[in-house]
């Protein structure tokens, strides 16, 4: 009985630091995806070859993937929102703003999850110290980008994309938080093709609509970075997160939107030679404290009488 605990304690871990270290590292490729390729296209080339390939190998490994309308809408509705409302206006702001700002205001989406866990779920309640844990995030981040902050304004561009991160980690969460709720039975893999899959298709037909797709410089260095997201950022992070809403606390899956800037930093200071100052360092030692301070907090969970009948799990 211990040793599958211990086990699955252990695939946790692995799920937590598999979307900490790779999806940090997706704020450069993005910055260098978009420096010629359009956001809309990139994310729609990005999200079709991952979604594609992964349902493509379900097939070929004797998974199911084709399923009911209903179940395939429901992935696709997931699939859209966190992937287009959520990367797609990332992608956007990052040309922009800076990355460090965009990781700021996308700190907000532990606090968009803790009022969606409770509203659309309401089987966990994080303790007083998570909560503390989630706040000391946003000072952390506060931290880390400061001199940027100190130095620089605001346009009304960037007060425009500023804003629709705001409306992005709303839906990124609203996406998470559904992804929780509508377990319909599909197998887990198949349903992450699918929601994927959904989202190349819908930032496919943005690209077409609003973009200049006739125009591209296909260099070979933001093609990189886009490879780069489909393996990194899709095939490995994406899966790992979706797993990980199965098999943990939303509150605590949240806390990668503090970690992922940190990761950001030292990975441009370490690629890109970027300068790394003391508030850096402190910014990077609150942020992993706050991560303690969720990840071991104690999660109470309603028992099944208190909210609707229990739906078993999609099969992994």
């Amino acid at each position: 009985m211990h040793a599958p605990q211990h086990q699955r304690r252990w695939m946790v871990f692995l799920a937590f630091g598999l979307v900490y270290l790779f999806w940090g590292s997706t704020y450069l490729a993005i910055d260098i995806a978009v420096q010629t390729i359009p956001p809309g296209l990139m994310c729609g080339i990005r999200f079709s070859i991952a979604g594609l390939v992964i349902l493509v190998v379900c097939a070929l490994t004797g998974r199911k993937i084709f399923y009911s309308p209903k179940q395939i809408f429901l992935a696709a509705i997931v699939g859209l929102l966190l992937l287009m409302g959520g990367n797609l206006t990332l992608s956007y702001a990052e040309l922009s703003v800076s990355s460090g700002l965009a990781a700021l205001i996308i700190a907000i989406t532990p606090l968009w999850f803790l009022v969606l866990d409770s509203l659309l779920l309401g089987d966990h309640h994080i303790s007083r110290r998570g909560k503390a844990g989630l706040f000391l995030g946003i000072v952390g981040l506060f931290v880390l980008v400061w001199p940027e902050l100190r130095a620089g304004s605001l346009g009304r561009r960037e007060l425009f994309a500023s804003l629709s991160l705001i409306g992005g980690s709303f839906s990124w969460a609203l996406g998470s938080v559904l992804s929780k709720k509508w377990q319909s039975g599909m197998d887990h893999f198949s349903a992450i093709g699918w929601q994927i899959t959904a989202a190349g298709v819908g930032n496919f037909i943005f690209a077409f609509l609003a973009e200049d797709v006739k125009h591209v410089n296909w260099s070979a260095r933001s093609l990189a970075a886009v490879g780069y997201l489909v393996v990194c950022g899709s095939w490995i992070g994406y899966t790992a997160y979706i797993w990980l809403l199965d098999h943990a606390p939303t509150s605590k899956v949240s806390t990668y939107a503090y970690v992922n800037p940190v990761v950001a930093v030292f990975l441009g200071w370490l690629i890109l030679h970027e300068r790394v100052d003391r508030f850096i360092l402190a910014g990077s030692a609150i942020v992993v404290l706050s991560v303690i301070l969720v990840t071991s907090a104690k999660v109470k969970e309603k028992t099944v009488s208190e909210h609707l009948p229990a739906v078993e799990p999609a099969g992994d």
